[in-house]
Formats: C-alpha cells, structure tokens, sequence
C-alpha cells in the first residue's frame, strides 16, 4: 500500500486520561460484552485512536506542543516496511469502533468538536438525573419520618362496629332505593304506556290539523279569486258609473264650415243632402229631449221636443207642432224655420236651468256653466239660423255650427253634473 493512500492521522491518548479528557461515557454496566471471532487477535488495546480529518491534524505537528497526553503518529515510507502489525493495530481499532458505535449508538470514531457536543448532552442528562435522585431521596427520607398510630383492641372494636353499623344503615338505604326504584320502575312504564297514547292523540291532531289546513288553504285561495274578481267587477262598475252613454252616442264635432252629430253634417248648403240634414236634427232633438226629460218635473218642460227618428217635431207653448225637417226652400221654409227658432227656445230655457242648478250647488259664478255662443232668439253667436226671411245658407250653416257647439258644452255639463240613467 502507498503512501498516498494513508490520509488520515491519529491522536494517541494515555489509558489513564482517555475517557476523562475526552468525556467519553463509560460503557452501561448492564450492556454485554462484544463477541470477538476466534479469527481475530486477542491482544488488549494499549491506545485509543481518533481519526481526524487531514486540517485538523494538522494542529497536531509537533507532539511537543500538545503536552504528553497528545502524540502525533504520521506514516512514513520507512515504516510501511513492517505492514503485518500495522494492519492488525489498524483492524484491532476498526473493530473497537464498531463496538464502540452499536453499544453507545453514536458512530465512532469521533472529531473532537463532535466529542465536545456529546460530553455537554452527557453532563445535561446527567445533572438531570441527579437532581431526579435528590427528589426521590427527600421524598423516599419524608416517609421514613412520619409515624403510623396502631389502634388497640378496643379501639379497633368500637372502629369496626361503627363500621358495621354504617354498613347496616347503607344496605337499608339500598333497600328502599331498591324499592322506590321498583315503584319508580312502575309509574315509568304507566308514564309510556300514557306517552304513546299521547303520542297517536298528538299524530292524529296533527293529520287533523293538516287536513284542516288544507282545506283552509284551499277556502282561502277561492275567496282571494272571489275578491279578486269582486275588486275586478267594482272597478269595473266604478268606470262604468264615471261613464255616461250620452257621450258615446251622441258624437259632437264639426268637419269644415259645418257642424257634425254622429258624423251627420248639419247645414242649409247645396252640398248637404236633406236625407243627411234630416238625420243630424233627429239626433241633435233626441240629445236634447233627453237631458230635458231627466230633470223633469224640476225642469220646467213647457216646449214639447218629439224625436222621431229623421221626421222630428216640435210642440210649442200654444201647443202648435212644427215640423223639424226638410225638405224646405227658401220660399217655402216658415214652418221649419219656426221649428228651429223653437229648438234654439227650448235650449236657451234648459241652460237657464243648469245656471241655476249651479247656483243652488254654490258653484262659484267663475265656474259657473255658461254657453260658448250667445243664443237670442233665431240666433246663435250673431247668425241667424233661419233658412228664409233673406238669410243666406252661409249664415244659416254657421249658425247650425254654432248651435251644435252650444249642445255638446250643454252635454259636457250634464256629465259632469248627474250619473245618467234611463228613466223607467
């Protein structure tokens, strides 16, 4: 073997200073000796070894520094010359090693700082038990002074008979819990006995209350249609009570120079047919007559108005009926331009009714009813309504105009003022 490959140096330790300048703990007492193979030398160990890595044997060069205790072995060419004793110092100190690690479970060899590590855990353990010893000492020396008092006979009697006594007092304790137990025993099993019949009285209430319920459920969403269809059906009624018919039937409007009732052109123009005219005043005389029969008997209906269809009439305070139709010429048109003179007469005195109506109500005058036109006689807004009597059909028509505008205000107002019904 060369040189080369012995990198390793050993400190040699004295056998008198070996575990106590390293603190290497003894081996336990109770551990068993190593088998050593019959193979192997026999020879006690003088020295012990630490192998050391090569920088930190270097601090061992010179064996002079280091005291006695301490020397330094390097190898050498010439003493690899003798390798036969070498090698079994070298197997020797393995095998120690490996004792060594399996009895302290701490793998040998070790560094010096690593010996330092493990004395310092040695000395914490060891202080550790030591102060466990002083425990158990002063513990184990308090009870070898206290003292125990032995009872006498006598005292041991009385003793044993309060304890007899005491023990007759528990079994007859035992006796009555054993008997409050059975009675205890037996108002339980009537207590279930009464809980189950209370529990199948308590599961038929419930399916009662379900069924019940159910049933309230179901009344309760019927009456919510009810009163739905109830709260439909009033407001229903409430629209048709702010309703009046009169304003859907007779439709006031005017379409040019002419006034329109339900879309019949009113007027004295040879663009008009008399067919259409005749139509406009039966509808202009039903509107009319109409609102005038509502109030009456307060309503003092002296002008009779008869509405028949497209032939209306009209029956004046002397009980003279006039014709309120056509056809009519401007030669020949007297008994229907009295006719209109006595339409305009009957609507001047209903409107003086409805002032007055208004007045008995304490309707400011400002809100008072009041015509859009002025009606005086045969005229209505400064035109005269006749047909003859050197009165042209342009007046005439305008006049017309005019007069229809007076009856859908006089419409208006009776909306406003009455919830119109047919009387029977």
């Amino acid at each position: 073997m060369g040189a080369s490959g012995m990198n390793n140096s050993y400190v040699v330790l004295s056998k008198k200073n070996r575990s106590k300048d390293l603190g290497i703990p003894p081996r336990p007492r109770s551990a068993a000796s190593p088998h050593i193979e019959p193979n192997q030398l026999t020879r006690p160990i003088e020295d012990s070894y630490i192998m050391l890595p090569p920088p930190t044997a270097s601090i061992y060069d010179t064996s002079s520094s280091e005291g006695d205790s301490a020397q330094l072995l390097l190898p050498s060419c010439s003493s690899l010359g003798n390798n036969s004793g070498f090698f079994s110092s070298v197997t020797v100190l393995k095998r120690a090693f490996e004792i060594a690690t399996s009895q302290t479970q701490v793998e040998q060899p070790l560094c010096v700082e690593c010996m330092r590590v493990l004395s310092d855990k040695m000395d914490f353990e060891i202080e550790d038990i030591n102060s466990d010893i002083k425990a158990y000492e002063a513990y184990l020396q308090q009870l070898e002074q206290e003292s125990y008092s032995i009872l006498s006979e006598t005292d041991f009697q009385e003793e044993n008979q309060k304890i007899e006594e005491e023990e007759r007092k528990l079994k007859a304790d035992i006796e009555e819990a054993e008997k409050q137990y059975s009675e205890v025993s037996s108002e339980m099993k009537d207590l279930e006995t009464k809980y189950k019949q209370f529990e199948e009285s308590e599961e038929q209430y419930w399916q009662e209350f379900n069924s019940f319920q159910l049933q309230l459920t179901s009344n309760q969403e019927e009456r919510d249609a009810i009163s739905a269809k109830i709260e439909d059906s009033q407001a229903h009624l409430e629209t048709l009570n702010r309703t009046n018919i009169l304003n859907d039937v007779f439709y006031i409007s005017q379409h040019g120079v002419f006034g329109t009732i339900n879309n019949l052109r009113l007027g004295h123009t040879h663009v008009v047919e008399w067919d259409e005219i005749n139509a406009a005043w039966g509808q202009a005389a039903l509107l009319l007559h109409t609102m005038a029969q509502y109030y009456t008997p307060k309503f003092q209906y002296r002008i009779k108005i008869h509405a028949v269809g497209s032939y209306p009439r009209i029956t004046d305070i002397n009980n003279k009926t006039h014709k309120l139709f056509g056809p009519a010429n401007v030669l020949f048109s007297t008994q229907y331009d009295e006719a209109m003179t006595w339409f305009l007469t009957c609507l001047q005195e209903f409107v003086e009714f409805a002032v007055s109506l208004d007045k008995e109500k304490n309707v400011p005058p400002d809100k008072s009813f009041k015509l859009p036109y002025e009606i005086d006689g045969d005229k209505v807004g400064g035109y005269r309504v006749v047909l003859g009597d050197f009165n042209t059909r342009e007046n005439s028509t305008k006049a017309l105009k005019n007069m229809l505008c007076n009856l859908k205000w006089v419409l208006y107002w009776f909306i406003g003022t009455t919830s119109f019904a047919t009387p029977s």
